[in-house]
């Protein structure tokens, strides 16, 4: 049961965090905005905004920046993951330099 559930949940944040979603979510939000208009009254047009509009389709968009964030920070991680390895190779050779140099000063030094 819960793969299942975070195969759903999975399913279903990847289709709500689109920007299609916010436009679908936008359209079914404005069918209701007609007779918030027609009321004529102020709190039911701010309750229609804030509780209709806002929730509906910033809850999308919300998600989609919160993906493209993530996907930033992944590929400044894999940056300098990779460069991090680069420097890490260069050590080594370094390394091996330093230490084929040790060896021949020390070689050098017992004649």
């Amino acid at each position: 049961m819960k793969r299942f559930n975070v195969w759903l949940a999975t399913k279903v944040s990847d289709g709500v965090a689109t920007m299609w979603c916010a436009y679908i979510f936008a359209a079914i939000a404005l069918i209701s905005l007609p007779k918030a208009l027609q009321s004529g009254d102020s709190i039911v047009i701010v309750s229609w905004v804030a509780q209709t509009f806002l929730q509906l389709v910033l809850l999308s968009i919300i998600m989609v920046g919160q993906k493209v964030q993530s996907k930033k920070v992944e590929d400044t991680i894999n940056e300098t993951h990779t460069a991090s390895l680069a420097e890490l190779v260069e050590l080594h050779k370094i390394s091996r330099d330093m230490h084929t140099l040790m060896k021949e000063i020390e070689s050098k030094l017992a004649r």
